[in-house]
């Protein structure tokens, strides 16, 4: 039976430790689901449509990795798809105490759901959606915190300063 695991997100823009933990639970895993999130309640810089573009430009290396968007709950989406494992990324300990909440809602709704976290290499651990978004608002350089293709991606749209 293959070994199947959901990382969600948002994405908004994918990040090299968002890249970072999709290479290394590809490792441990026969197939990665990156399940990126229409999440309208965060106001997303990128529509879902670029998001998913982005990840699949970024992870197109990994055969075992592939992208969908999703509006609906996690718990719900594991369901539907026959997975029943969630990979989750930890930098801070705010974090921890946020994923662990949402772990435990996921499993409240889906008994089936178990969640691995994982810890981006510390050359990543900085690095967030927000403070790419950030960056980028005000024109700064992000070539380092963002994988080639997204910066690319970006760049193809228009929004960068370089």
């Amino acid at each position: 039976m293959r070994k199947m695991a959901i990382y969600p997100g948002t994405f908004d823009p994918l990040s090299n430790g968002h890249l970072d933990v999709i290479t290394r639970s590809a490792d441990l895993f026969d197939e990665i689901l990156v399940a990126v999130a229409q999440s309208s309640a965060k106001k997303p810089m990128f529509s879902l449509e670029d998001r998913v573009e982005m990840v699949k430009l970024a992870t197109r290396n990994l055969a075992n990795v592939k992208c969908v968007g999703f509006d609906n709950l996690l718990a719900d989406f594991a369901k539907q798809n026959g997975v029943r494992f969630l990979v989750r990324g930890l930098r801070v300990v705010s974090d921890f105490e946020y994923e662990i909440q949402m772990g435990y809602a996921n499993t409240s709704l889906n008994a089936e759901l178990d969640t691995i976290y994982f810890m981006p290499s510390l050359e990543n651990a900085f690095i967030s959606s927000s403070i790419v978004r950030n960056i980028l608002t005000h024109k700064g350089k992000i070539s380092h915190i963002v994988p080639e293709e997204v910066f690319m991606y970006i760049k193809k749209k228009g929004m960068l300063c370089m």
